[in-house]
């Protein structure tokens, strides 16, 4: 159902925990904790040298991939797939539909007075901002594209970081064995030393598979699908700024939204 073009629903954002997420870490740790302790003692489970060797090594081959700086914001990209803010496309389309109708009854000067409600969407903020600039859409539609690709590109090196970590998790696992096996075979002779570098042997590994298969390649895949669903929303805005930009009619911009629309999401405003 249209709008009457005079009151903007403000879409609310809110950042809340990932459920999936702190389910599946808390399901797939807790599993193997029950194994431990249904199988034997959970301190052997316990090496100091092969977690330095492990998380250490991992750490350290990652960042020579990388910088300091890639590496420090990827700390902070992670945060994201704990605490995530929703973002509904078909909600953002309903939105951006408003704002274009309202722009088309009363002139695109009329948006000032929603400016300060999209705030809280900084990206449809600056469309909005350039549109009652008077910036012309074609112009609007590029700067907000390279905004995208920019943030796109951010949001896959954090990817890349964790994928690359998943890499190199199982391969210092590797190496930790061979030292293990190094030192075992060196003192064969003293059979007290046996067990401690058999226990470095095999936990390397674990420790390795571990973290690549439940931490690192689990946490980039949920850095992409948060980033596909950020930039569908974008996207959206970006269409809907560039068509108010060009002042076209709200019904042709509901049907360019419904085409890159998933069919569930897709809106049916002026029905």
């Amino acid at each position: 159902m249209a709008n009457d073009g005079g009151n903007i629903k403000v879409r609310k954002t809110r950042s809340s925990m990932d459920i999936a997420t702190i389910i599946g870490l808390l399901s797939g740790f807790g599993l193997i904790a029950a194994a431990i302790f249904l199988g034997g003692d959970p301190a052997s489970f316990v090496n100091p040298p092969s977690i330095l060797i492990v998380i250490g090594g991992t750490l350290a081959i990652t960042t020579m991939c990388f910088t300091i700086t890639d590496m420090a914001r990827t700390f902070k990209v992670i945060g994201k797939t704990f605490f995530y803010t929703s973002r509904d496309p078909s909600d953002a389309a309903t939105q951006v539909l408003q704002i274009a109708e309202l722009a088309r009854r009363q002139g695109v000067l009329s948006l000032q007075n929603v400016l300060d409600s999209l705030r809280a969407e900084p990206f449809l903020h600056k469309g909005m901002l350039m549109v009652v600039d008077g910036t012309p859409g074609e112009e609007v539609e590029a700067i907000m594209r390279r905004d995208l690709n920019a943030t796109m590109l951010r949001h896959h090196k954090g990817a890349n970081i964790l994928r690359k970590a998943a890499e190199f998790a199982p391969a210092m696992g590797l190496i930790g064995t061979l030292i293990g096996l190094v030192q075992m075979l060196g003192n064969l002779d003293d059979p007290s030393t046996i067990g401690p570098a058999m226990a470095v042997a095999l936990l390397t590994t674990f420790y390795g598979a571990v973290l690549a298969n439940m931490v690192f390649s689990p946490m980039a895949s949920k850095l992409e699908r948060n980033s596909t669903e950020e930039a569908m929303v974008n996207t959206v805005y970006m269409m809907g700024a560039a068509s108010i930009g060009r002042q076209e009619n709200p019904r042709r911009l509901e049907m360019l939204l419904n085409s890159i629309l998933p069919p569930a999401k897709r809106v049916q405003y002026f029905d």
